[in-house]
């Protein structure tokens, strides 16, 4: 029975007993009849143009060493790091920071995997700018660069903010805005080019649309308002109504003749203008600086009568007289025939633009606002005759013989020059030469294998 009991007991299996025990994930593997570490098993595949991501674990001057788990650290050059130019690799990264790079050479001819930081953050930067683009929501970027024609910012993305596009109104000096961070809309978008062209002016009058809308709906023609020179022309001056712009006609800006509305105001200057007229279709408004101020005329009116003999300064000669003035923003004309007692040839002859007369008052037209003056009826005046040179001749023959008030027509007569300052802007164009497309070698070229999304 016990023998019986010997002979029917399992021998031990000796193949169970020495096979190694079951691991999972492949993460270790059998050599030399050891179980060693499967290091490949950690590394996951990728190839060029892939986006990897890893650990910064150096920072040299010219390079940037990244661990992602492969079997060597992968270098990132320093002209690989940033779009800007000429950066210092210490200034892009820190250590251990996380960054992404594109794979540009997985084995270069020193065995060295080579990545790319611009590059991954280009192909992300032009996901990002091309949805921008389409649903028309703004991209945000930092000024790098002031170029001819504009500035360069930072979108991951080199792109070009063309000058005229910078602002509402012109901007005079780009420096300004250098490292400043600036929200634009994307409005012209080429991959071949890797162009981008961008408005922030299409921002600030999306921001001001409401603003306007409100400014047009509460102001009245007649309204004396405040608001601040905003732009000069040879037409007039702009004022800026805290969000919407009006126009000053250099007709509207003195009394008194202008050649030059730069002579009655500056860019910058506060005044207070009155509402001449609204155009709520084309959003124009047509404002006066002079109807604030005291009508010259009316103290002619109230202190002056004809006959009255008063002084007066030659301001202007032409062939039929010489303009007088004789309160500021008020001349009147002195015919030749009333100038001296005998033939008077030229005007030029008995006075000359600075000297001061008498005149005696002729006539006041009130309907045209207009003086008729006589020198030779003041009593015990008497100018002298001089004589004229060529050129003073020449000079008065070829002078206009329309007085000061014809060459300053009415607001509503010069009304196609009365645009608002945003239509001074061009068009927008693609960058010039300096633009970031032509100039920068270090952008991807189109034939670079594209990372997948």
């Amino acid at each position: 029975m016990e023998a019986t009991d010997t002979v029917t007991e399992n021998p031990p299996d000796s193949a169970a007993e020495t096979a190694p025990p079951a691991v999972s994930d492949d993460l270790m593997i059998e050599v030399d009849g050891k179980l060693v570490p499967n290091y490949d098993a950690t590394i996951h595949p990728f190839g060029e143009g892939d986006v990897v991501s890893g650990k910064v674990v150096r920072i040299d001057k010219d390079e940037v060493l990244v661990d992602i788990g492969y079997k060597s650290e992968g270098v990132i050059p320093s002209n690989e790091l940033s779009i800007r130019k000429s950066v210092d690799p210490s200034d892009e990264v820190e250590l251990g920071e996380e960054v992404d790079a594109l794979v540009l050479t997985k084995e270069d001819q020193e065995g060295r995997l080579i990545l790319s930081k611009k590059r991954a953050r280009f192909e992300k930067a032009w996901r990002r700018i091309e949805a921008a683009a389409e649903s028309g929501e703004p991209v945000e970027g930092t000024v790098i660069e002031v170029v001819k024609g504009g500035l360069i910012l930072d979108l991951g993305v080199r792109g070009f903010l063309p000058a005229s596009l910078v602002d509402i109104r012109r901007v005079q000096n780009l420096d300004e805005f250098m490292g400043q961070k600036l929200e634009c809309k994307v409005i012209e978008l080429n991959r071949s080019r890797n162009n981008v062209v961008l408005s922030r002016r299409a921002v600030l009058e999306e921001e001001r649309k409401e603003v306007r809308e409100q400014i047009l709906g509460r102001l009245e023609s007649g309204q004396v308002v405040e608001g601040k020179i905003s732009n000069i022309v040879d037409f007039g001056a702009f004022v800026d109504l805290e969000g919407i712009d009006g126009l000053i006609h250099i007709s509207e800006l003195s009394w008194s003749h202008v050649n030059h509305p730069s002579e009655v105001v500056s860019i910058g200057d506060t005044v207070r203008v009155k509402v001449l007229d609204i155009d709520k279709d084309r959003q124009r408004i047509s404002l006066g600086l002079k109807q604030t101020q005291e009508d010259p005329w009316q103290r002619v009116l109230n202190e002056y009568k004809e006959g009255d003999t008063v002084e007066g300064k030659v301001t202007k000669i032409v062939a039929f007289g010489a303009f007088v003035q004789i309160l500021p923003g008020v001349e009147g004309l002195v015919h030749i025939s009333e100038l001296a007692q005998h033939h008077v040839e030229s005007p030029a002859e008995v006075v000359r633009p600075g000297d001061e007369i008498k005149v005696q008052i002729l006539e006041v037209d009130d309907s045209r606002r207009r003086l008729s003056l006589s020198a030779k009826r003041v009593e015990g005046q008497e100018l002298e005759v001089r004589e004229l040179s060529e050129g003073e001749a020449a000079a008065v023959e070829g002078e206009a013989i329309e007085p000061p008030e014809a060459e300053a027509p009415v607001a509503e007569a010069e009304a196609p020059a009365a645009e608002p300052p945003e239509a001074e802007a061009p068009a927008p164009e693609a960058p010039p030469e300096e633009a970031p497309a032509e100039e920068t070698p270090e952008e991807p070229p189109p034939e670079e294998p594209q990372p997948e999304a």
